[in-house]
């Protein structure tokens, strides 16, 4: 099994299935949560392999964009990695991971390899870069910008989550912004404090210049 060219060939074939996507769920993404998983993993450790696998196939068939089923992401992925000989241990870590990910699903994956792909996805989430993709989506699912008479939710249930439309600035509160304390490991929380203070500096600047003081 030549590792460095079944990456190669499951980067083409993830590009090829997401390239162009308007939603901020599209290639570019999937490149950046891989090389934040690899500059993770310099430090954590891990299996590169399984990891850079997870991270370029999490997304490949987003739940978001199949009516919410859950299974379709993990199927792709399977039937493709069988395709190319991968062996059933190292499949198995894969899918286990993009099972486990998931914000909505609100759990810590259990394997290393699993925390580091989840840190990386989640620092794509946040920053500058984070931004741009909330407004992005919002834009997508033709949401608001912001309503101030629509204050942020606090959900019970993965359901209630899901199934919000709420406006975009407001998943800054549903979401992003706890992302920070919520990350698993070292090197993923160094990176998710930069960020997250760019999004707070952010916020004060929208909300100074909603009223017209900036």
């Amino acid at each position: 099994m030549n590792k460095k060219e079944i990456l190669k060939q499951t980067a083409e074939f993830v590009r090829q299935k997401l390239e162009g996507e308007g939603s901020g769920h599209d290639w570019w993404h999937i490149y950046r949560v891989w090389q934040n998983a690899k500059s993770i993993a310099q430090e954590e450790g891990g299996d590169s392999f399984i990891i850079e696998l997870a991270a370029l196939l999490h997304d490949i068939a987003d739940h978001k964009f199949h009516n919410g089923d859950e299974t379709i992401g993990p199927r792709v992925a399977r039937t493709f990695l069988l395709s190319k000989n991968v062996t059933p241990e190292i499949i198995s870590a894969v899918i286990a991971i993009m099972e486990e990910i998931s914000f909505s699903k609100g759990i810590t994956p259990g394997s290393l390899e699993g925390r580091i792909v989840q840190d990386a996805d989640r620092l794509d989430a946040i920053g500058a870069i984070g931004i741009a993709r909330a407004f992005a989506y919002g834009g997508y699912k033709q949401r608001e910008i912001y309503n101030p008479e629509i204050p942020p939710t606090e959900y019970q249930t993965k359901e209630e989550y899901k199934k919000n439309t709420n406006p975009t600035l407001n998943h800054f509160y549903e979401k992003l912004l706890l992302l920070k304390d919520l990350m698993n490991t070292k090197k993923g929380k160094k990176m998710a404090q930069e960020r997250h203070l760019f999004m707070e500096n952010y916020l004060e600047q929208f909300y100074q210049e909603w009223e017209g003081k900036r």
